[in-house]
């Protein structure tokens, strides 16, 4: 649903959209809940699906760090916590991930938009590159971005803005694609326009209320709404 705060016509037209990986591309979240679950009964730290809910659309290392300062463990690191925490989730991505309903009916109707279309995710390049290549891909993005490369993650909007220089494009006339609340946080403070489509167990937080649309799935993000998010269609040269 549209959010009656935002009327495409009072803002720039939009000229990228950025699409978050993880939730977004793919159910991968699914995917990175049961990899927390297993890494993390390994040091002694009970999760479950709801408290893995807790971290969603955090960088990995913030996601160990999360949990290490409310459930210390003494062995091994936090660093090689994460490191085994992203290899079992790049070995789940490259056997079970599915790309999310209506994806390619979304990247095939933005081809015929002035647009550029890009991807910043929080996860490191090595899930970006199994995501990526399991879902065919790699030649889709005009910029691709990992969170990895900034000081800080989401919910700071460095990952968008970086994405946005990268682009030439203004974030002012960007458009977000996220599916947490961590990630609609970012790309409102990189004052982007924002489309949120939550993840499961989170659709009934009223708090993306901020985002400028909340969809339950790409499905419904046809031509009329990319129209009232400030797209326009390509003209021929």
């Amino acid at each position: 649903m549209p959010n009656a705060a935002f009327d495409g016509s009072e803002r720039s037209r939009v000229r990228a959209v950025i699409f978050d990986m993880d939730g977004v591309l793919i159910d991968s979240e699914p995917l990175w809940q049961e990899a927390e679950i297993e890494v993390f009964a390994s040091v002694g730290v009970a999760l479950d699906r709801r408290l893995c809910l807790q971290t969603t659309g955090l960088r990995s290392d913030d996601l160990v760090a999360y949990w290490y300062a409310r459930r210390p463990w003494t062995t091994p690191a936090p660093a090689d916590v994460e490191g085994e925490l992203l290899r079992v989730v790049s070995d789940l991505i490259r056997r079970r991930a599915e790309r999310k309903a209506g994806l390619t009916d979304v990247l095939r109707l933005l081809t015929t938009r002035d647009v550029r279309v890009a991807l910043a995710s929080s996860s490191p390049y090595a899930i970006i590159t199994a995501v990526l290549e399991r879902l065919a891909l790699t030649e889709t993005f005009a910029c691709v971005h990992s969170a990895e490369e900034e000081p800080y993650g989401k919910p700071h909007p460095g990952v968008y803005l970086t994405t946005a220089q990268k682009l030439g494009v203004a974030p002012e006339a960007c458009c977000a694609v996220e599916d947490s609340l961590n990630g609609v946080l970012a790309a409102k403070a990189a004052k982007m326009a924002c489309v949120a489509v939550p993840g499961s167990g989170m659709a009934a937080d009223p708090r993306f209320v901020i985002a400028d649309r909340v969809v339950r799935s790409l499905t419904e993000l046809d031509g009329a709404a990319w129209n009232s998010l400030g797209t326009a269609e390509a003209t021929a040269p």
